[in-house]
C-alpha cells in the first residue's frame, strides 16, 4: 500500500485527532463509533478528497482494526465509504445525477411506508420520532449540522421500521445515508436542511392515523428536500 505524502498524512492527523472520543466507560463498540465517523464525513471533517487507514481511526478510538473493520464495512455497504483492494478507504461523493436518482427511488419507498406506518402506530415507535425530531432540534441550534443530518435521516428510518415491511425499510436504508452524504456534499450551508418542524408534522399525523395528511406532508417535504438539494448539487457542478 503507498503512504501518502506528508502533507496528507499531517492533513489526515488533524482531521482524526478532532474527532469526538466516546464518553462511554469501556471500549466503544461498532454502534458507538459509527455514528461518530459517520458524523465526521457529513462535517467534512473527513472528505472525499482524505484517505484514512483503519490503524488511524482506530487510534483515535482506542478501538482494534476489527471495529473499524466494521464501522467502515457499514459505511460502504451505504456506499457512504469506498472500500477497494490495496487501496486506502475514501469518502464517496455522488453527482447530480446519482442524487436526482436516489431522491426519485426515495420518493417511491417513502410514499408507500409512511402509508403502513399510519395504519397501528405504537406509542412508543412514535416517542421514538420525536425524539429524534427533538435530538435534531438541540443539534441545529448548536450548529452541529453533521449529526442533525444524521438524525434527520435516523427519523425516516425509524418511521420506516413503523411500516413494517423488512425488505422496503432495507432499500430506504441504503438511500438514506447517500442523501445525508449529497446533503453534506451539495447543500447550501442553512440550520434548515431539513426542516424538523416538518418532522414533527409527521409524526403527528402518523400518530393519530391521518394516511392522507401524513402521505401529503411526506410528498411535500420530499419536494422542498429536492428543490434544495438538487438546486444546490447543480450549481456546485457548474463551478
Amino acid at each position: 500500500m503507498n503512504h501518502l505524502m506528508p502533507q496528507q498524512d499531517l492533513h489526515n492527523r488533524h482531521v482524526l485527532a478532532s474527532l469526538p472520543l466516546p464518553g462511554r466507560v469501556g471500549k466503544p463498540s461498532v454502534d458507538d463509533i459509527y455514528p461518530r465517523i459517520f458524523d465526521a464525513i457529513l462535517e467534512q471533517r473527513i472528505a472525499p478528497a482524505s484517505r484514512f487507514t483503519e490503524e488511524s481511526l482506530g487510534d483515535v478510538f482506542g478501538v482494534s482494526r476489527s471495529i473499524i473493520r466494521r464501522v467502515l464495512a457499514r459505511l460502504s455497504h451505504q456506499q457512504v465509504v469506498i472500500l477497494r483492494p490495496n487501496h486506502r478507504p475514501q469518502v464517496a461523493a455522488p453527482d447530480l445525477e446519482q442524487t436526482r436518482q436516489i431522491l426519485h427511488a426515495r420518493r417511491l419507498a417513502e410514499q408507500t411506508l409512511v402509508r403502513l406506518a399510519c395504519r397501528a402506530p405504537l406509542p412508543a415507535d412514535v416517542q421514538r420520532l420525536r425524539d429524534l425530531v427533538e435530538r435534531e432540534r438541540q443539534c441545529l441550534d448548536r450548529g452541529e449540522r453533521g449529526p442533525a443530518i444524521r438524525l434527520s435521516g435516523e427519523f425516516h428510518l425509524q418511521l420506516a421500521a413503523m411500516a413494517g415491511n423488512a425488505p422496503l425499510a432495507q432499500f430506504l436504508g441504503s438511500l438514506v445515508p447517500l442523501t445525508s452524504l449529497a446533503l453534506a456534499r451539495h447543500e447550501i450551508k442553512s440550520r434548515r436542511h431539513c426542516a424538523w418542524q416538518e418532522h414533527l408534522e409527521i409524526a403527528d399525523a402518523v400518530e393519530t392515523g391521518n394516511v392522507e395528511q401524513a402521505t401529503r406532508l411526506m410528498n411535500e417535504h420530499l419536494d422542498h428536500l429536492e428543490q434544495k438539494l438538487l438546486k444546490a448539487a447543480g450549481s456546485d457542478s457548474s463551478q
